[in-house]
Formats: structure tokens, C-alpha cells, sequence
């Protein structure tokens, strides 16, 4: 959540600030804002809502020559998302950008207030901006007024400053937020949270970690760790695809992504399968000597990926399997041991709470694995071993291919452990290594089965409520398929074990109260399909999906026959990922930037 973008150079800095936020938009936002330093004067800018505001508050704005900017789309933690409370955050001749929270921006700010300074927002930003020009007043040296300011910061962030003393240079530190800088032929710099903003005017990228800090000009780039040492970057090079972030025709990136699935799928595949074992090159056997648990940690839909595994590790790897709410878990003083291997899932790499139970596991010194889809992310710097997901870019907030993806990973993980731990014959591994192959296959989405779920959504646009139901591992997909349906459509939707109904849930049961049962053929279909009679009893209206014929549904999605319960479960996620976007369409929303919500939660 929040995008920071930086330039500096003589191109039109406009254009390349907007363009830049227009690429992290995917991070979620709720207003915007560019400043600008060209000779000896800040322009700034600020807009709330979507970034057209902002392009139509600046389409008189133009620079000449050489020009030093900012940008930023925040997401709102401290004040509301109003203009005053947009970045960037100006002073008396001083700007800035930032993402995270400063923790300690009480204390600073009645500090602050006490020497007479007048403070126009409510966000915990504002502080830095004032912080630094009283620095600055004492020291009268921009860069060490810089350094001062962040020994006197405590939480999180990704910050960018500029100061018309050194109108040429951009001040930058990183301390639990992604950025990066990229760089040019022509001497122009870009600044970033991710490297999408960058593609088509930087050639290459060079990745901060935590603690760097330093300034950057046309002519220099000063990196400090944190140790205080100077630090040479390290620059690769910079895809120039950008193909994946486009629309291809498609009505929603969310859409497209859905689409994907298959292709992205077999790229998780790609070089990983044998026909007897699952080869992890980026995985050392050691890493699983002596350990007798796995600990899953996860947010949201990771969360739920997680969850499907722990049914997968203990029924092939036959190894005990636990999983933590990452937002709980690193509050609550858990018993960690060492012979537990410690797993955080996370799709960008930067989730806050998820990253900071990953730092607890290394500091109490468990083994550490990440599954993630960003390469250089925090996590996957942080970690004792990675394992990308290959899911390519994500642009719709509503994750899919990246839920594939991890889920992916996970049934091969599980082959993977149990070939170690001989905890399955080699026939049965043989037997599923061949169902995964088919994987791509089974989420390819057909026109029929599309234009089947499109009519249906018309009937689920009301009612109070929904319930996804499933047993086993369909219990985690129904989870993700209530959480889907909320995210992009706003209408409430719970996901249970459909076991739990009559504890309880059932109480709920009429006709306006919507059931979408998940019914395995391969999986515990007649307990399922008695569970769902029991609401259809209590006049619940029942849509099924499944490859067999429910008499008692008043809809039924029917999926194609499948071998094994593996892989009816990716054919059932595609069905609930698409019946949540066509309800979601159907009512008007933004599926790929729904209210509230960002895509990397890079905040608690």
C-alpha cells in the first residue's frame, strides 16, 4: 500500500512522476500527489480519489530543463484521505515522500509545536518534513541534518526528500518499506517502490536494503548502510516487457490474471518435475535436517494457501503442520523451537506483519523458508530459503494467479518433503506428479463455463449474506472464495467447514441467504452433500459445484471430471474466482481497485 516514485533529470518530469503512480495504483490508494523542484521553486500538487484527479489538477503544469520531483499515492493510516493529509508533505523549503509509520511521531510532533511550528495535517509524515528543517537550521548541512532526522525516527519507511539547499539531489532511506533506484544512459535517476514505474526509462535497478540511507544526483549516488559504511550499489538490468501490465482486451486486470492462471502455472512448473521426484534447486536437503514441525505463517489469501497445505503436509509428508495469523502470532510471546522450520507465504515479499514474524523466527534462530512471487523482496532477502511462485506481475488487488501459484508450490513442497522423509511411496509420488502436469489444464477457463457463471451472477446481487462451504482442503478454497466476494463485491460472505453448519451457522438458513457448496467427487462427497441437504432443508438457496449432478441445488456449476480431489480443487477456484468478478461487475464496482483495500500491506 502507498507508491513512491523520484526522478531526477530534464525530461518531462510531469509525465514521468504520473506515469510512474499510474503503475503502483495496483498497491491501492485513496489520494495523490507530485512536488516538484525546478529552478529555485516547489511546485506541488495534490488530488483524493484516482489519479485522473490529479492529471487534470496539473495539466497546466510544465517545467524546463533540468528538474528535481516526488511522488506519492497514499493509502490513508493517520487523518483521513483528504488533500491536506495527501503527500507530498511541504516546508518552509523542504519536501516529502513517505510510506510506513513512524511510531514515535506523537512525541516529535508536540516537540515540534512547542517551537512554534504550524502543522497542516494529520499524518505522522508531516513531522519529518519539520524535523528535518530544524536539523537543518542547526547544522546547516543538508545530508547531515538528513541523518539526524532518521536517528530520531522510530517505525517504518520509505522516504524521499528534497530541499532547495541542494536543489540537484534527492535524500532517500529504507527501513521496512520496498524502493529502489534506477539509473540511465542518459544520466537521468528514478526512484521507486517496486520496478514496474521504471520499466521503459531506467536500464537498470539497484535494490536498497534495510538501513540504507544517502543522496542521489545527476552526477552521484551516496549509499550508507545501516552500519554508517559506505556502500557501492549493486545495478542489473531492467526488463523492458511491460506486455503483462496491460489489459490484453479484457475488461479487468483481475480478469486477465484469472485467465493467466495456466500459463503462470506452468511457469511455477517449468524445470521443477521429474517423473519419480520435484526438483527445488533453490532448496539444500539440509534445510530439513532435523526438523520434526513446519510453522505456516500468512495474511489474507496466503493465509488460506497456507491453510490448504497444512492438509497436504501432514497427509503425504506425514510432518506436523501448524499455521499463525501473522498479525496475532507476533503479538502473542509464541514458543518457538528449533527444530520447527518457520515458512511465511506472502505475494509481494513485503507484508508487514508477515515480515516481521519471519525477523522473530531468524532472531530465535528456527530455519526459514519464504514463498513469494517478488524476487529482492524483503522477505526473500530475510529468509533462509525462497521459493518463487513465477506468478508474474498482479495488478488486481483481488489475488488469483498468485493464490495458483502458492498453492502450486505447496502440493509440490509436500512431494518434495515426503521423498526426503520416505513418507510415501515412490509409486504415489510418480501418481501425482503426473496429476500436477495437469494443473494447467484444469484452470484453463472455457467460454462456456464463463458465459454459464456471467448469467448466473445476476441471480446473487441481493440477500443477506453468503456461505461458502467445504470439507478438507475445499474448507481453505471456500474461505478464499467468501474473501474474494467481499473484497470486490461488498457483499457479506463467510467461509465454513460445511460440517460447522449445524453448530451454529445454520440459524442463518432461508432463501435469501445464498450457500455455494463445494461438493469433491474424490473427497468426502456424501458427508458434503449431506451437510448442503441440511441447509436446502431449511430453504437455503443452494448453488453447487461439482462434477456430479445435485438434485437439491437451485443452481449447479458443473466442473469437469477429474482424477483426484487436487484437481477438482483448482477447477472449483477458478469458478468462485469468476463468479465473484461477474457479481462484482454485475454491480457496478471497480473490480481491480476496490475501496479500502491496498495490495501490498506494508503497514500493521
Amino acid at each position: 500500500m502507498c507508491g513512491i516514485v523520484g526522478y531526477i533529470g530534464s525530461n518531462n518530469i510531469k509525465k514521468i512522476l504520473i506515469d510512474g503512480l499510474k503503475e503502483l495504483e495496483y498497491r491501492g490508494y485513496d489520494s495523490a500527489g507530485i512536488a516538484v523542484l525546478n529552478d529555485g521553486k516547489f511546485d506541488s500538487y495534490k488530488a483524493t480519489g484516482k489519479l485522473i484527479n490529479l492529471e487534470e489538477k496539473t495539466k497546466d503544469f510544465h517545467t524546463k530543463g533540468f528538474a528535481v520531483g516526488i511522488g506519492h499515492t497514499r493509502w490513508a493510516t493517520h487523518g483521513k484521505p483528504t488533500e491536506l493529509n495527501a503527500h507530498p508533505h511541504i516546508g518552509e523549503s523542504s519536501c516529502v515522500v513517505h510510506n510506513g509509520i513512524i511510531e514515535n511521531y506523537v512525541a516529535l510532533k508536540k516537540e515540534l509545536l512547542a517551537d512554534g511550528v504550524t502543522f497542516l495535517s494529520q499524518t505522522d509524515t508531516e513531522v519529518i518534513v519539520h524535523l528535518f528543517e530544524k536539523n537543518l537550521k542547526s547544522i546547516n548541512n543538508p545530508f547531515e541534518a538528513f541523518k539526524k532526522t532518521l536517528n530520531q525516527l522510530e517505525g517504518a519507511y520509505a522516504i524521499l526528500l528534497v530541499t532547495k539547499s541542494e536543489d540537484k539531489t534527492i535524500f532517500f532511506a529504507k527501513h521496512g518499506s520496498p524502493m529502489l533506484i534506477g539509473k540511465n544512459s542518459d544520466k537521468e535517476i528514478f526512484f521507486a517502490s517496486s520496478d514496474t514505474p521504471l520499466i521503459g526509462y531506467a536500464d537498470e535497478v539497484s535494490y536498497f536494503e534495510d538501513g540504507d540511507y544517502g543522496f542521489v544526483s545527476s552526477d552521484e549516488i551516496i549509499i550508507f548502510n545501516q552500519n554508517n559504511e559506505k556502500i557501492e550499489p549493486i545495478f542489473s538490468k531492467l526488463s523492458q516487457n511491460k506486455l503483462s501490465a496491460q489489459k490484453d482486451g479484457y475488461r479487468f486486470f483481475m480478469e486477465k490474471e484469472i485467465y493467466e492462471q495456466s500459463i503462470v502455472i506452468s511457469d511455477t512448473l517449468l524445470g521443477r518435475l521429474k517423473d519419480d521426484e520435484i526438483l527445488f534447486d533453490e532448496l539444500d536437503d539440509s534445510l530439513f535436517d532435523g526438523i520434526n514441525e513446519i510453522k505456516l505463517c500468512a495474511c489474507g489469501t496466503s493465509y488460506h494457501s497456507a491453510l490448504t497445505a497444512t492438509y497436504l503436509f501432514e497427509r503425504y509428508a506425514k510432518i506436523k503442520t501448524s499455521i499463525e495469523v501473522a498479525s496475532e502470532f507476533r503479538y502473542r510471546k509464541p514458543i518457538m523451537t528449533k527444530d520447527t522450520l518457520f515458512v511465511v507465504i506472502s505475494q509481494s515479499g513485503e507484508t508487514a506483519d508477515t515480515l516481521e514474524t519471519l525477523k522473530m523466527a531468524k532472531k530465535a534462530g528456527l530455519k526459514t523458508l519464504v514463498i513469494c512471487n517478488v524476487d529482492n523482496s524483503s522477505m526473500v532477502r530475510v529468509a533462509d530459503a525462497c521459493i518463487l511462485t513465477r506468478a508474474g506481475v498482479e495488478k488486481g488487488v483481488a489475488s488469483t494467479k498468485a493464490f495458483a501459484t502458492q498453492i502450486t508450490v505447496f502440493w509440490m513442497l509436500t512431494l518434495f518433503i515426503a521423498k526426503l522423509k520416505n513418507s510415501i511411496p515412490t509409486t504415489e509420488i510418480t501418481r501425482q506428479i503426473s496429476l500436477i502436469r495437469q494443473i494447467p489444464t484444469s484452470v484453463k477457463v472455457s467460454d462456456s463455463m464463463h458465459e454459464r457463471i456471467k448469467r448466473l451472477s445476476k441471480r446473487y446481487l441481493h440477500g443477506h449474506g453468503f456461505f461458502f462451504i467445504g470439507r478438507d482442503v475445499f474448507f481453505p478454497l471456500a474461505l478464499e472464495g467468501a474473501l474474494k466476494l467481499k473484497e470486490i463485491s461488498y457483499l457479506h460472505a463467510e467461509g465454513y467447514p460445511s460440517g460447522e453448519m449445524k453448530h451454529g451457522p445454520i440459524a442463518l438458513a432461508d432463501p435469501e441467504l445464498f450457500t455455494i457448496a463445494l461438493l469433491p467427487e474424490h473427497l468426502h462427497y456424501e458427508k458434503a452433500k449431506s451437510n448442503v441437504e441440511e441447509l436446502s432443508a431449511r430453504d437455503s438457496t443452494i448453488c453447487a459445484i461439482s462434477a456430479l449432478e445435485f438434485d437439491k441445488a437451485d443452481d449447479f456449476i458443473k466442473i469437469n471430471s477429474c482424477e483426484d480431489y487436487m484437481l477438482e480443487f483448482f477447477e472449483m477456484m477458478v469458478v468462485v474466482q469468476l463468479l465473484s468478478l461477474e457479481i462484482s461487475i454485475r454491480l457496478g464496482n471497480d473490480v481491480d481497485m476496490p475501496r479500502n483495500l491496498a495490495k501490498s500491506v506494508t503497514v500493521e
